[in-house]
């Protein structure tokens, strides 16, 4: 397959820049330059073979895009939550897979072990995680039990100096290529506890998921727990019940927003410019109407979901956000994406489904990403119970 340059310009309608610090661009300009140069010639390739690229754990590492929030002390950037979204909406304009992978590590991998651990289990997993050198992944979701996690069935017993871990979790990002797990399991009073589990314990194995239209370029398993030992020294000691979980997938969600708003941002530039090469009735067809309507709702939705994302940035700063803000970004991220990635594919006519462009990749992605760590229905369930204080879930 031919080398393609990468040419993303990015659109910023509302000058969105200017609310930016010379730091967050220069972090920005870091990873865009980084996704042009390694991530853009070779994803479609192993898209199309169904290949995790697993050369970019380690790029990631070096990159700084491993816990970017987390205190340089345990190895991790010590960045503010503007310059993780910003690296994540960059990630994601390459490939929603590329983003996963950061996105786990970071948020749902490193987050719990820096918040709820020890200071043993920081000094010992942190570094490796933030460095590259090992990969984590995040079991929270199981074969029947997606959206109501409270539900799960995976579960702890204590047995003396370690406990005894059985059950099984599914659609984990990471999960073949992972050193460690991040599990969340009921403990023998019905808490759920959160554990790190470490490829090579026995009875601990993690199938690939395969068949996959989406993500293909992530690499996604099972977790299956068979009577494994886990040393109690390996429990997440500062938290207990489903506020563990639920708050690290507030954090994935944050990066979430950002980055499904890099794919939109990457379809619309595609969009643009073949509008102004496509040449049918004499003219480019960005000199029609029904096209041009296309593109100026695309960069409109895009400039929305730019300004809300700032300002949820500044909120997580401020330490004033809230986990309902976080869905609500979210979940306009993905829509406004898979909107944006449709419309955009259309706008390509045939050549919006090979891999000569991206807009096919995106779009397949986004059908996970809308779904993952919170559908779209649940996310405007959340909105509607925080607006009317009424619970529609039971």
């Amino acid at each position: 397959m031919a080398v393609k340059t990468d040419n993303f310009l990015s659109p910023d309608y509302f000058n969105v820049d200017d609310l930016l610090t010379d730091e967050h661009k220069l972090i920005r300009e870091t990873v865009r330059a980084y996704v042009k140069k390694e991530i853009s010639p070779i994803i479609e390739d192993f898209a199309q073979r169904a290949d995790f690229p697993v050369f970019i754990v380690k790029q990631l590492g070096e990159l700084g895009c491993f816990g970017p929030t987390v205190p340089q002390q345990y190895g991790g950037g010590g960045l503010d939550y503007i310059s993780y979204g910003l690296m994540m909406q960059e990630l994601e304009r390459g490939d929603s897979g590329v983003r996963s992978t950061a996105s786990v590590q970071g948020s749902l991998v490193m987050f719990p072990i820096y918040q709820y651990g020890s200071e043993q289990q920081r000094n010992k997993y942190l570094p490796k995680l933030a460095s590259g050198e090992w990969l984590g992944c995040f079991g929270l979701t199981e074969p029947n039990h997606g959206s109501d996690p409270s539900s799960m069935l995976t579960h702890i017993r204590d047995a003396g100096d370690h406990f005894i871990l059985n059950g099984a979790k599914m659609w984990i990002s990471n999960a073949p290529f992972s050193q460690v797990a991040v599990v969340w399991a009921k403990d023998e009073s019905g808490v759920i506890r959160g554990l790190i589990v470490e490829r090579g314990m026995e009875g601990f194995s993690t199938p690939t998921t395969h068949g996959k239209w989406s993500l293909r370029a992530s690499a996604t398993g099972e977790l299956v727990f068979d009577n494994v030992k886990v040393p109690k020294e390996n429990l997440l000691p500062n938290v207990s019940g489903l506020k563990g979980p639920l708050s690290c997938l507030t954090k994935a969600r944050y990066g979430i927003a950002w980055g499904a708003v890099g794919a939109a941002m990457d379809c619309y530039n595609t969009a643009l410019n073949y509008s102004k090469e496509r040449v049918q009735f004499g003219k480019p067809i960005g000199a029609f109407q029904l096209q041009q309507r296309k593109l100026a709702e695309m960069v409109t939705e895009i400039t929305k979901a730019q300004l809300l994302n700032w300002r949820l940035g500044v909120l997580m700063n401020e330490g004033r956000v809230t986990p309902q803000q976080v869905s609500m970004a979210k979940r306009n991220a993905c829509e406004i994406a898979t909107t944006i990635c449709r419309d955009a594919r259309q706008m390509l006519g045939g050549m919006g489904i090979t891999g000569e462009y991206p807009v096919m990749r995106h779009m397949m992605n986004l059908e996970s990403v809308i779904t993952y760590e919170g559908t779209h229905d649940i996310h405007l369930l959340i909105t509607g119970m925080d607006v009317t204080g009424f619970n529609a879930f039971k």
